[in-house]
């Protein structure tokens, strides 16, 4: 059993974080991969056997938002209604292309895909999941999809789609969003307790870590990948490999 620890994102200093953790979840991709130089960069300094994942432009999984879009580097070749939901368009495809470009500028093993609550399981979205997944997997590239909302309450539709595409379903284990039982990777993205899907402020205790690590030897996957998402990432992040050592 292998166990990464690593953060969404950098919540401390580039060289800190790449001498006392495993991996990161690069978050300038979801805002917009068209950054090639900080991209670069990133990945020339990390260390050998440092690993990245990457999160699929918002583009690709969002529906158009303001706050977000005011995120953008620069304009878009095509109108902001085009976007999201993982459809197959000529707009989505286009913001899909530039997160594998990203992607393979930082040499990821893994594009996270993250859908809003927002997108819930109609049978018209699981089309488009699907259809989307067989459609656009990347060579070389392992993809994971994180759901929020109500896919949580259908536990058979997500093994079924793990089943039926090879996707990693992804999810906060806290919260009790555990990988369907024939997944071999599990990729736990952990956004604090409480609240509704998040709760970004929250400080994970002693007792919530020793309860991660049991829920990671329970489930007993080859691979493991856990990346804090709140505002304690880092120190988290540590708390949680000492544990493990000394376990």
């Amino acid at each position: 059993m292998r166990i990464k620890v690593g953060t969404c994102g950098f919540s401390r200093s580039r060289r800190l974080v790449y001498s006392k953790l495993d991996a990161v979840e690069v978050q300038q991709t979801f805002y917009d991969p068209r950054v090639h130089d900080s991209l670069q960069r990133i990945a020339r300094e990390a260390p050998e056997g440092f690993e990245f994942t990457a999160k699929a432009w918002m583009l690709v999984t969002h529906k158009y938002n303001s706050k977000l879009w005011k995120r953008l580097k620069s304009e878009v070749p095509y109108s902001k209604e085009s976007f999201g939901d993982m459809k197959i368009s000529e707009a989505v495809c286009w913001a899909w292309e530039e997160t594998v470009k990203a992607a393979s500028i930082l040499s990821a093993t893994i594009i996270v895909l993250q859908t809003p609550a927002s997108f819930s399981a109609t049978d018209n979205n699981i089309r488009k999941v699907k259809e989307f997944l067989s459609k656009c997997w990347p060579k070389g590239f392992q993809l994971a999809w994180e759901p929020r909302g109500d896919w949580w309450s259908k536990p058979e539709l997500l093994s079924r789609i793990n089943e039926e595409t090879g996707v990693i379903i992804a999810g906060d284990v806290l919260r009790g969003r555990v990988p369907p039982e024939g997944q071999g990777t599990l990729y736990a993205r952990l956004h604090g307790l409480g609240g509704r899907e998040v709760n970004y402020r929250y400080k994970y205790t002693d007792d919530d870590l020793r309860e991660l690590y049991s829920i990671i030897r329970n489930l007993g996957k080859k691979e493991n990948y856990i990346l804090f998402n709140n505002i304690y990432s880092f120190v988290d992040a540590l708390r949680f490999k000492q544990l493990i050592k000394e376990a």
